[in-house]
């Protein structure tokens, strides 16, 4: 069982909120308002391989089309191992199960340690939630692990194959804009100095009938690829309602960041998700992040433009801007034209 000193002290944090500022609760008005959906589209990789070039061409299809539709999409087949992704789960609970003055005080993972959501201005913008948000850059610095040092060849393995399977999906995706690859990677620039890695737990929590697990948000990025345990609680919007995504133990979840929406003059969807909290039990999971470099200019491939053109350190300013002062990220909509 999990010591209660592992865990952030989250409802004190939450409690500090003026309360009384809140906008009618979001959580509990929306918590009916979903229905379970076991059909988010599935997609064996397998067709990307293939010799046959209908099968691969079929297998594209399948992607871009679920990034149209869904902004979201299940892979098998994928190319990374039960294995791999089992001892990566295995060394994420140690490190997450150690005490908090622990993971709070010591620098471990570049001194990535967040919990809670700090600059909540109402209990509707607060995550019970705790975080590492690794960049790629610091993944093999032995000296970021502490004694936590079994964590770094499993980590340097998993974000390696995530980045090579990250940039596979991202080539299906740029190629399905009529883009050519070489043009794409001459503007853009995502590599192990640019990418991040987020380990993620989610206590259980008393006060889940008030409070989310992660609040609702899109992703600041291209794609994610997310490695989730089975316990359940991510949610997606779609065609105005919430959708409850059914876990696959086979299967990692890919969802589209606002970087590929911009990109794609919105052909492809960034979609707003949610993680709900679970009174009884904790959940795990590791996000990989494709990222651009600051300077990268995010324009779209079409005319005429539904957005300005902005670079992602401008783009990433603008969030924390906003995330200071509203105590929540507003996104793309900030750069239309």
């Amino acid at each position: 069982m999990v010591q209660v000193e592992s865990n952030p002290p989250l409802a004190q944090d939450f409690y500090r909120i003026p309360h009384q500022y809140s906008e009618k609760t979001t959580l509990v008005k929306n918590k009916d308002q979903y229905e379970k959906f076991d059909e988010l589209p599935l997609i064996d990789l397998k067709g990307l391989t293939s010799r046959d070039n209908g099968e691969r061409a079929k297998c594209a299809t399948e992607i871009a089309r679920a990034s149209t539709e869904w902004g979201f999409f299940q892979v098998v087949n994928h190319g990374i191992g039960e294995k791999l992704l089992n001892r990566m789960r295995i060394e994420q609970m140690k490190l997450f199960h150690a005490s908090f003055s622990k993971k709070s005080t010591c620098g471990l993972l570049n001194n990535s340690y967040r919990w809670g959501t700090p600059a909540a201005t109402s209990p509707d913008y607060f995550s019970w939630s705790e975080a590492f948000h690794v960049p790629l850059t610091k993944i093999s610095d032995q000296a970021c692990y502490g004694e936590f040092s079994s964590l770094r060849d499993v980590l340097m393995e998993y974000a390696s194959a995530m980045q090579k399977l990250a940039k596979t999906l991202a080539r299906v995706l740029i190629m399905n804009l009529g883009q050519k690859v070489e043009d794409f990677q001459g503007k853009i620039c995502c590599d192990e100095s640019t990418c991040f890695v987020r380990l993620n737990r989610y206590p259980s929590c008393s006060l889940s009938q008030e409070i989310y697990g992660f609040v609702p948000h899109t992703d600041s990025d291209f794609l994610t690829i997310l490695h989730q345990d089975q316990v359940g609680g991510l949610q997606l919007m779609k065609d105005s309602k919430w959708v409850a995504v059914k876990p696959n133990k086979d299967a990692l979840i890919v969802n589209i960041g606002d970087l590929f929406q911009a990109w794609s003059n919105d052909l492809y969807k960034s979609v707003e998700h949610r993680v709900m909290a679970n009174a009884k039990m904790e959940r795990f999971s590791v996000a990989y992040f494709l990222c651009p470099s600051y300077d990268s200019l995010i324009e779209s491939c079409q005319q005429p433009s539904i957005y300005r053109s902005f670079t992602f350190g401008e783009y990433r300013k603008k969030v924390q801007e906003d995330s200071k002062l509203l105590g929540r990220k507003v996104g793309l909509s900030r750069f239309l034209r």
